[in-house]
């Protein structure tokens, strides 16, 4: 039913993705799909704050988060998954958004906690992929 599942996993909280890349895995397991796990190093918003880091900066964000994927992974998904690492960069929605059809996703699994007050007016990334997504999404509590 699924050949590719895309997992988006933020590693700011590692123990509550625990529940959707287990979730993810079994899909995968029970499909013989391919996993996709993916992870965002969400972009300043503004060009203006960029300029009160480092030049090197971003890059070294992209470098840690990139290890951090794979030492989460290596705890989280069995060998025997067929699995690939994506570190995206910008905005959070839009990043899954474009790796679920660059990947040729025909899943999104990913994790959502209860909104807050905040999120009634802007949305959670959640609720923008559920909304925007061309394919199925599964969201984990």
């Amino acid at each position: 039913m699924y050949r590719n599942i895309l997992v988006s996993i933020d590693l700011g909280s590692p123990a509550t993705e625990q529940r959707a890349i287990a979730v993810a895995v079994e899909y995968a397991r029970l499909f013989d799909a391919h996993l996709h796990v993916l992870t965002i190093v969400p972009d300043y918003g503004m060009s203006i704050v960029g300029g009160y880091f480092p030049k090197e900066h971003e890059k070294q964000a992209l470098a840690a988060a990139d290890k951090a994927l794979h030492d989460f992974t290596r705890q989280h998904v069995p060998a025997e998954i067929k699995h690939r690492h994506i570190v995206g960069h910008g905005s959070i929605y839009r990043q899954i958004l474009h790796f679920a059809e660059v990947t040729g996703a025909d899943l999104i699994v990913m994790s959502a906690a209860t909104p807050g007050p905040e999120d009634y007016l802007i949305g959670t990334n959640a609720a923008r992929v559920v909304r925007h997504a061309r394919v199925s999404v599964l969201i984990v509590r």
